[in-house]
């Protein structure tokens, strides 16, 4: 398949009606994971008594990298599943094999698209939560924690803002309990750390 087929398929694939939906709730659903994750891994290492530099980026770098991995692979194997249902219902109902169809390469199209974007939601989260470190570097860690902190409340924040306004639901409060979600998962999991 040429790269313009592949294109055509994936930007019909974005046009079908279930996908929007489905790419919103699953992409929410990871970003938000792995940005509770990131807090985790800021609360043990960043915010620790002896925070040391190089533990800190490496734990983020690779917790975002096996993240989009697991994510990636788990959306591509459950939609590619479902997209084999529904192709089978499909040619049941038709009397005909889809193999090789353009209706068959835009269900093979969706299934990338939905795990392409699954596989990048927490290396975004990973990188806009890191650059304060990679920024200030290993001289001002605690610094850019409180940055790398503040970066992840308000990820969380434009999550839940756009929850809100997919769902016709006010987008400043639905982002202000995502955002409030993520402080207390912070102060819960900090006031853990610093009973070890």
């Amino acid at each position: 398949m040429s790269d313009e087929g592949f294109l055509q398929n994936m930007k019909t694939a974005l046009h079908e009606p279930e996908t929007g939906p489905t790419l919103r709730r699953l992409f929410v659903n990871t970003i938000f994971d792995s940005t509770f994750v990131i807090l985790g891994i800021l609360i043990a290492s960043a915010f620790s008594s002896q925070p040391n530099y190089h533990i800190v980026v490496a734990t983020i770098v690779t917790s975002s990298v096996a993240l989009g991995i697991s994510t990636g692979v788990s959306v591509y194997e459950a939609e590619n599943m479902e997209q084999s249902i529904k192709m089978k219902e499909m040619e049941r109902a038709m009397l005909t094999s889809l193999d090789n169809t353009k209706i068959h390469r835009i269900s093979k199209s969706t299934t990338y698209l939905l795990a392409a974007v699954n596989f990048s939601a927490p290396i975004m989260s990973g990188l806009a939560t890191l650059s304060p470190f990679l920024i200030l570097g290993s001289e001002s860690i605690k610094t850019a924690a409180y940055i790398s902190l503040a970066i992840a409340i308000v990820i969380l924040f434009a999550v839940g803002a756009m929850m809100g306004r997919s769902g016709q639901r006010n987008p400043w409060v639905q982002g202000a309990r995502m955002a409030i979600a993520g402080i207390g998962a912070f102060i819960i999991c900090y006031w853990i750390e610093s009973l070890m």
